[in-house]
């Protein structure tokens, strides 16, 4: 608990200190609301959220279980052979340089509204940091330990099971952690341009009608749910690999 406290402080300074200046600037309730206002706000609608939560969780749990698949199949055939990773590798960079906002409206006239673009959309925002972080661990093993390997008579499946796949844990939950982040916001910018229901459309809609707290209210949510995100995958790598974590 200790690792925490002091952002614990340091946050509830800041709400402190933002709800005083709310007050004594006599600040405007659709320009800036203050924290007890948000929260209350949080309260009046939390049925109105729930509901919206709900497919926002699904969509990102979706998708980022698909970028997981993808990014282990790609990182494990880019180590396997070095011709999968001179056609794959460029490809990976190029991906992350397409303006996510701009290619979901593509997405919406292809596939339609349905869920089929939030997951692709998803998908291409979680599964770069999970591929380049799992091929960096696979990649990074002790070459020691490889040829000892080698030595006994193992073959590259062997070697792959029992040397570099245990081996790369701690950087593929690195950026498991990473995705797991990226997969709420991903759900979120996927349903600006399309969605009867979500955060992302409950955060436009509230900013129409220019109902500032309910605005920072979702984005409150949205930033509670990509904690626990994380907070899911750390535990499931403390699970996982807790020889790294006593090591540490």
């Amino acid at each position: 608990m200790r690792q925490y406290l002091l952002p614990i402080i340091t946050g509830l300074l800041v709400i402190i200190f933002w709800q005083l200046s709310v007050i004594g600037f006599q600040i405007d309730k659709w320009i800036l609301p203050g924290p007890a206002e948000i929260a209350s706000s949080f309260w009046q609608a939390k049925s109105l959220i729930i509901y919206h939560s709900l497919p926002t969780i699904f969509e990102a749990s979706i998708g980022l279980t698909l970028a997981t698949l993808i990014g282990i199949i790609i990182a494990i055939a880019m180590e396997w052979s070095d011709f999968i990773r001179k056609i794959f590798y460029p490809f990976l960079i190029l991906s992350q340089t397409i303006p996510f906002i701009v290619l979901a409206p593509l997405l919406t006239i292809w596939f339609g509204f349905g869920l089929t673009p939030k997951i692709i959309i998803i998908t291409l925002v979680c599964f770069f940091p999970i591929t380049i972080n799992l091929f960096d661990g696979l990649s990074a093993v002790d070459s020691a330990t490889l040829k000892l390997m080698l030595s006994m008579g193992a073959n590259k499946k062997q070697v792959l099971k029992w040397v570099k796949w245990p081996t790369s844990l701690p950087t593929f939950f690195s950026g498991l952690r990473i995705a797991a982040a990226y997969s709420i916001l991903g759900a979120v910018i996927s349903e600006w341009v399309g969605a009867e229901k979500g955060l992302g459309i409950l955060l436009t809609r509230s900013a129409k009608s220019y109902l500032t707290d309910r605005v920072f209210a979702t984005i409150a949510v949205i930033t509670v749910l990509s904690i626990l995100a994380v907070l899911i995958v750390e535990l499931i790598a403390r699970l996982t690999i807790p020889w790294h974590y006593k090591k540490v």
